[in-house]
């Protein structure tokens, strides 16, 4: 693992600077952050800090959308996610701290390649699910995101399932993905994985995303949605695949 104390000043200036894309991204394409900021964390610090950090950083990204959608949450939806996740959350969350660094790269890289077909998936079929199926797919999701970075898709193809649309989709995710950041850093932080680096990095990346909701409303009229996503899917793809062959290497 590379050691927080060898970060530049430009290592530093280019986290932020991908830490700002991936946070304009997910006000275009719904998700973004959790999926592109493993790329560029991962070969300056290693695996294992990733998830951490992005749960903490995650926490102002959500904050911000949770107070500017906050009356087209849907609260009851929400509540059950919250419900039927938050033990897995916590299950999942706990095996990612018993990873090594190369288990913890193999593990978030095959999440991040597998999330591209699963997205694309589950849109094609115009997957329908009721409140119980919500319910039960949320346990599943928990231990994916609890112990993974770029679950979001998973959160947002369930809440689409169940009818919500538009800005409900927006806020209700943003309740719920506040309710498993928390539950995960507390997981965290009683691992003893959570130290002043960590928070640092994750200050900086959740300052820095703070104002690209607003700075995605600029981009959206000049390039198309699905062209974002496509750029995201294959920055993803590839750098999902790296991640895995370096795991693979250390573990060999």
């Amino acid at each position: 693992m590379s050691g927080f104390a060898d970060i530049s000043l430009l290592q530093l200036l280019l986290v932020a600077g991908v830490a700002l894309f991936a946070a304009v991204l997910g006000g275009l394409a719904g998700y973004g952050t959790g999926a592109l900021m493993p790329l560029v964390l991962v070969p300056l610090i290693g695996a294992g800090p990733v998830v951490p950090i992005i749960a903490i950083s995650s926490i102002f990204t959500n904050l911000s959308r949770f107070v500017a959608y906050l009356r087209y949450a849907d609260r009851r939806r929400a509540l059950i996610v919250i419900a039927a996740a938050a033990v897995t959350t916590a299950l999942g969350a706990y095996g990612y701290t018993r990873l090594t660094n190369a288990g913890a790269a193999v593990v978030i890289g095959a999440m991040l390649i597998s999330s591209v077909p699963l997205r694309r998936l589950l849109k094609r079929h115009d997957v329908r699910i009721g409140d119980t199926g919500l319910g039960l797919g949320a346990v599943g999701y928990g231990v994916v995101v609890g112990g993974t970075s770029g679950s979001g898709v998973i959160l947002l193809s369930l809440l689409m399932a169940v009818g919500l649309e538009g800005a409900a989709v927006i806020a209700t995710d943003a309740v719920i993905s506040l309710a498993t950041s928390v539950i995960k850093i507390s997981v965290f932080g009683l691992a003893g994985v959570v130290n002043a680096q960590v928070l640092a990095f994750a200050l900086l990346i959740g300052v820095v995303a703070l104002p690209g909701a607003f700075l995605a409303r600029a981009f959206v009229e000049r390039m198309p949605v699905h062209i974002h996503t496509a750029i995201l899917d294959v920055a993803v793809i590839a750098g999902g695949l790296v991640m895995i062959s370096s795991g693979l290497r250390q573990l060999s």
